[in-house]
């Protein structure tokens, strides 16, 4: 890779060539380069896209998703970072067992995933470890589910306060 050339072609060569086998899967959405990690290698991967030429320097975003009839990849987490002073932005994305809902906290590279680790947690269910207060922060304290997991309903079928045809359906 040279010197001066960040691009997806560029930083995709580097990344097989140091994390090979972590990576499951790339493809290049809106332009923008993804990957599909192993989660074992997400602090690794993103630690040395920070701190390599490619500087990755800001998270963007971090959220959960769930997928429920993909069994053993039911769960995961998507990363959204950006490099400011190469003007480069690298989509990660990890997936795990909803039975095994865990991954490497973040925040101790970007302070930024505190909060964003927090909601995903909340609502999802999806734990960071070494993350310094992973509690809820959005949703109530007692309460016992993740609402953005697919297994709820969206709207209660049992309410006769509406009707359908008034919102187009």
């Amino acid at each position: 890779m040279e010197e001066n050339i960040i691009d997806n072609q560029s930083v995709l060569q580097l990344l097989t060539d140091k994390f090979g086998e972590g990576i499951l899967g790339t493809c290049e959405p809106d332009g923008i380069l993804t990957l599909e990690i192993k989660r074992e290698i997400v602090i690794p991967l993103i630690e040395f896209i920070k701190n390599d030429k490619i500087k990755i320097n800001f998270l963007t975003d971090l959220c959960g998703i769930h997928y429920p009839d993909r069994k053993g990849t039911e769960l995961g987490v998507i990363y959204h970072l950006h490099s400011f002073v190469n003007n480069f932005r690298i989509r990660l994305k990890t997936f795990f067992s909803i039975e095994e809902p865990e991954v490497d906290s973040l925040t101790s590279l970007y302070s930024a995933a505190n909060w964003q680790e927090r909601e995903t947690f909340d609502f999802y269910g999806i734990r960071f470890k070494g993350h310094p207060n992973l509690t809820r922060i959005l949703n109530r304290d007692d309460m016992e589910y993740h609402p953005m997991l697919k297994q709820y309903r969206l709207e209660d079928a049992t309410r006769t306060d509406k009707n359908d045809a008034m919102f187009g359906r």
